[in-house]
């Protein structure tokens, strides 16, 4: 953003003064045109309804009501963060996904629609499954255990990341979705925080949103990512490949006999990412996309052997 847009952003939202909602709805969406930001009439509406302690419906319905002094600071310092391209769900410490809403840190990615494609397989595979076990690398918010975990009954599972705000972060999640009896999120580089009997029980599904876009991709991205995205949470700092290199075999150990595993990729990682699996052991690439037509999530089977005979 330039220094003009900047002073021009700063003097709008110092001026806002009104005391309604419709003048505050009016101030903030100018305040956010101003500093260019796309979108700018409804997230002045999510934020203003957050600050009011209204229903966002309520902003057109009765514009004429009143806000008292504390509510507009609040909006007023919102809409100056969002003006500096900080994410509306950072702004409001949470974001929806799947059927939930996931409370947010800063050593962790904001959930995104893009991988409800992971989720969404998961429990199409797990359906029938009486008690299915499942973990989940770079867990993050524990939007993708927690989101499968929930519509599956009877499941559990284990999530594990690098972080400890991450992991402190999805353990908040799980109270407050009532499902921590059935999760455990731990601290661990890879699979080191798994004991011998877990590593044998072994998981009927393997999942992971890892790292995968390159260094250069990271250029290109927008400031609301690259300014309040945990860095390492994006990128290998390299191809994009790093953690799927290491995850192939790992998933391959882990994954019981008839499991399966299912990563998030980048856009033109599936050829990549399939053949680490296939190099691993696993059969059977499947690939899917996303609502915008993206492959974003590729899938491989571990077979089921007995003598002389293997099926997937």
């Amino acid at each position: 953003m330039s220094s003009n847009a900047s002073s021009t952003t700063s003097s709008t939202t110092s001026a806002i003064g009104a005391s309604t909602l419709g003048a505050l709805m009016v101030e903030g969406v100018a305040a956010l045109n101003a500093a260019n930001i796309e979108n700018a009439r409804m997230d002045a509406r999510i934020l203003l309804a957050r600050a009011a302690g209204v229903d966002g419906g309520r902003i057109s319905a009765w514009p004429e009501d009143e806000v008292s002094a504390d509510q507009v600071a609040v909006f007023q310092d919102m809409i100056a963060r969002r003006a500096r391209n900080e994410p509306v769900g950072r702004i409001l410490g949470e974001r929806d996904f799947w059927r939930h809403t996931f409370k947010l840190a800063p050593d962790t990615l904001e959930p995104r629609p893009d991988s409800e494609t992971l989720v969404e397989w998961a429990i199409d595979f797990l359906e029938d499954n009486d008690a299915p076990r499942i973990i989940d690398f770079g867990t993050g918010t524990g939007c993708l255990l927690l989101s499968a975990i929930g519509d599956l009954p009877g499941a559990t599972g284990i999530g594990l990341d690098i972080s400890e705000g991450a992991v402190a972060c999805a353990r908040e999640n799980a109270k407050l979705l009532e499902l921590d009896d059935q999760v455990a999120f731990r601290v661990s580089d890879w699979d080191s925080a798994l004991s011998e009997a877990e590593r044998k029980d072994g998981f009927d599904l393997v999942m992971s949103n890892p790292p995968y876009i390159t260094a250069a991709e990271m250029e290109t991205l927008s400031a609301e990512v690259q300014k309040f995205d945990p860095r390492r949470a994006l990128t290998d700092e390299g191809d994009g490949l790093a953690a799927y290199r290491v995850l192939s075999n790992v998933a391959f150990d882990l994954v019981r006999p008839g499991g399966l595993v299912i990563f998030e990729i980048g856009r033109g990682q599936e050829k990549d990412v399939g053949q680490l699996l296939v190099e691993a052991g696993f059969v059977g690439v499947e690939y899917r996309e996303d609502l915008g037509g993206i492959v974003r999530c590729v899938a491989a089977k571990k077979t089921r052997c007995s003598v002389g005979r293997c099926v997937i």
